[in-house]
């Protein structure tokens, strides 16, 4: 069916085209209804380096193509849909640097070994006053807020009008709640395939900014927004299916926790690139301040700090929670969704190409009990670390393909350059009277 008569049929008057770019922004050009089977066929223009895509100004226009199939109707706003859209180059060649398109590429590198990837996110953010200054609830003061039902249902008009919207979508919402630090939140719905899920995360987060504020309130899913809260993060839980969905490839009632051979091996590829995947998955300077922070005021930060896995343990990068999957920890709100996606699939694909070991699985409370270094892998201290790691990772370069990884490395080392060369108060506290 044409999207003009879907917009007919469903009341639509504009459509957001939108793409992510390499840091995780969205960009949209809004289409009248008229307008929009032309720029379904043939594409909404955008200039490359007005997005962080490493384009110039002397680079030719690249063209949008919407996924019709992926439309969603703003439920707070029915007369607007939006639609993610792969990036192509007038002549028709995809722009190998765009997120989606490299996780498209990866995915195909799964059904090529005859796999179906399935993922499912769990995001945090914090609701702040307008100004973005503080936490938008003065009561919310709790050393341990997490769970608390009195904060939860003071902020029950926000998160009511989102979950409801994910219910309308069909995303199959489940529970919200309190999360570990005051003023923050977690929503969550049932994984799908590894795309939709992308889709999804996306939109989310547009859909939780934009909500809050039509409430007057500012979300922001910044990894770590205030220094004695615990952070935000984005963890991720990850099955591989056979290509038909029908059955579930990880999981095995005899394997160690229920987790079948590939499995561990895919672990083990994640394992691997650990350090590499920091760069994609706590993408800005501020992640670091998130895996690697002093305790919080709750008394833990729920973020991992070296490259390990473990049961139903919550101190490790990988928890095994249950039978058939596995919960990646290390991602923060940063992550960019198709990105965080794409890598974490790339570096287990390897894993199980390569038939990885994961090694023996840690149970002990990394916080309080840490292992030596020459047991376990510490994760790198800071962005410029991550990236070094980034780029030395075969792995993730062969898969995410070269052109990304250039234009990503280049792009986040200029962003390091930028903050390096900033003189910040405690510089001038501490340094002002030598």
């Amino acid at each position: 069916m044409m999207l003009s008569q879907i917009a007919r049929d469903q009341g639509i008057r504009y459509f957001l085209i939108s793409f992510t770019d390499l840091f995780g922004v969205q960009r949209s050009k809004l289409v009248p209804a008229e307008s929009i089977d032309q720029m379904a066929t043939n594409g909404a223009g955008f200039a490359g380096f007005a997005a962080w895509l490493d384009m110039t100004p002397a680079d030719p226009d690249m063209l949008a193509i919407p996924d019709a199939d992926s439309l969603i109707q703003l439920p707070w706003q029915p007369d607007v849909a939006w639609m993610p859209a792969d990036l192509h180059t007038v002549t028709g060649q995809p722009i190998e640097q765009a997120p989606r398109v490299v996780l498209k590429r990866v995915l195909r590198q799964a059904e090529e070994l005859g796999y179906r990837i399935r993922t499912g996110v769990e995001c945090e953010y914090f609701l702040l006053n307008a100004e973005g200054e503080q936490i938008s609830d003065s009561r919310d003061r709790q050393s341990k807020p997490c769970y608390d039902q009195q904060s939860l249902m003071r902020r029950y008009d926000v998160i009511r009008e989102i979950c409801d919207a994910m219910l309308s979508l069909g995303w199959g919402a489940y529970q919200n709640d309190h999360e570990d630090g005051n003023g923050q939140f977690e929503m969550n719905w049932m994984y799908a395939d590894a795309l939709v899920t992308a889709d999804r995360h996306a939109f989310f987060k547009y859909m939780v900014k934009a909500i809050a504020e039509k409430h007057g309130l500012r979300a922001t899913f910044m990894p770590k927004p205030f220094a004695h809260l615990t952070g935000n993060g984005c963890h991720t839980h990850l099955s591989i299916w056979d290509i038909a969905g029908t059955e579930n490839l990880f999981d095995d009632p005899q394997g160690e926790l229920g987790l079948s051979k590939l499995g561990y091996q895919f672990i083990a590829g994640v394992l691997n690139s650990a350090e590499a995947l920091c760069a994609i998955v706590n993408p800005t300077v501020n992640s670091y301040k998130r895996i690697n922070a002093a305790v919080t005021t709750s008394g833990a930060t729920w973020s991992p700090n070296t490259a390990s896995y473990s049961g139903n343990n919550r101190t490790h990068t990988i928890r095994i929670p249950d039978t058939g999957r596995f919960e990646f920890r290390l991602p923060d709100g940063a992550a960019n969704p198709y990105l965080l996606p794409a890598a974490l699939s790339a570096a287990g694909l390897d894993g199980i190409v390569e038939q990885r070991d994961p090694g023996v699985r840690r149970d002990n409370n990394s916080y309080t009990d840490p292992l030596p270094v020459d047991q376990v892998k510490a994760l790198p201290g800071n962005l410029l670390d991550a990236l070094r790691c980034l780029e030395s990772d075969q792995v993730l370069r062969r898969s995410l393909g070269e052109s990304c990884i250039t234009a990503y490395l280049k792009l986040k080392h200029q962003e390091w350059h930028q903050y390096s060369a900033c003189v910040t108060p405690w510089e001038l506290e501490t340094t002002l009277d030598c």
